[in-house]
């Protein structure tokens, strides 16, 4: 096997391997000691290990779920910007409601830049903010952007039970799809650190924003209390705008977590409602993203 003809032959189809391993002169001479470090027939399995690290691995895995975060702080973030600029909410989101939306928003805008940043000390590029259609029209066959379901009279820029039932469901989801993603960061402790702290951020978010809807009474279904945490998979929102959040609460009716039914855990009897509201289940990033589509052009 002549290693130094292997490793020519791959540096012509990318000239910036060594780069992606270590710096040139280190990845030199570490070619050079191999004969005296491994056997031979252990040599394909150091290149193999060298060559995971250069193209794929556990860092990949880490930004590739820190590229998805930052997407969908970006959506968050861009959300109350706009209300908090939005002449049709200037009637509506005033008082401690627009100051708490406004730390909500320095928050969002906070996480961006730290993900930004994260990435960036990782040696990645972060993705670019996409253009966010908050009409709820940029879906795969939808009418197009500004022109969704939540748009007119319906917009969550102009009527104000529209924005704050969508934004207890960006809370809700961004809650759901950090605790999704958790196990993919675990290689990485100060990623996996930082993420849960934006983690329970976003979960006071969401109990804060549930807490100012049960205040307004707005858009929610008749008999139902909005409570700071989910009950079931009930999105607490009135139809028809129930149509268009509820796939952010579905699998949220579970009731049994590590094979243990909660209902009747340690002899006691507990309600399905009481079982459900004590855990919040994971997204996936396919789950997460089928439920944004629509709000990303």
């Amino acid at each position: 096997m002549n290693m130094l003809n292997i490793i020519s032959e791959i540096e012509k189809r990318d000239p910036e391997v060594f780069e992606k391993i270590s710096p040139r002169r280190k990845a030199m001479k570490e070619f050079a000691n191999f004969g005296g470090k491994v056997a031979l027939a252990s040599i394909p399995f150091a290149l193999g290990s060298m060559f995971k690290k250069a193209y794929g691995g556990p860092t990949d895995a880490i930004t590739d779920v820190l590229q998805f975060a930052l997407t969908l702080e970006y959506l968050e973030a861009e959300y109350y910007t706009t209300a908090l600029a939005a002449p049709g909410l200037t009637a509506t989101l005033t008082g401690a409601a627009r100051g708490a939306i406004q730390t909500i928003s320095a928050h969002e805008t906070a996480h961006v830049a730290a993900l930004k940043a994260t990435l960036q000390a990782l040696g990645t590029t972060p993705v670019a903010k996409p253009t966010f259609d908050f009409s709820a029209g940029s879906g795969p066959g939808g009418p197009g952007l500004g022109n969704g379901p939540l748009s007119g009279a319906n917009s969550p820029f102009v009527n104000y039970a529209v924005f704050l039932a969508v934004a207890q469901t960006f809370e809700d989801t961004g809650v759901r799809a950090y605790k999704g993603q958790a196990g993919n960061l675990i290689t990485n402790n100060d990623v996996l650190t930082a993420a849960l702290q934006i983690h329970s951020v976003e979960a006071r978010h969401a109990s804060h924003i549930r807490q100012m809807r049960r205040a307004t009474g707005l858009a929610v279904p008749a008999g139902v209390t909005v409570k700071p945490w989910i009950t079931l998979n009930q999105s607490g929102v009135a139809a028809p705008f129930d149509a268009y959040v509820q796939s952010s609460y579905n699998g949220e009716e579970v009731t049994s977590q590590a094979n243990v039914n909660i209902m009747t855990v340690g002899g006691n009897t507990f309600s399905a409602a009481a079982a459900s509201e004590a855990f919040d289940e994971p997204l996936t990033k396919a789950e997460v993203l089928a439920i944004v589509d629509g709000f990303i052009v």
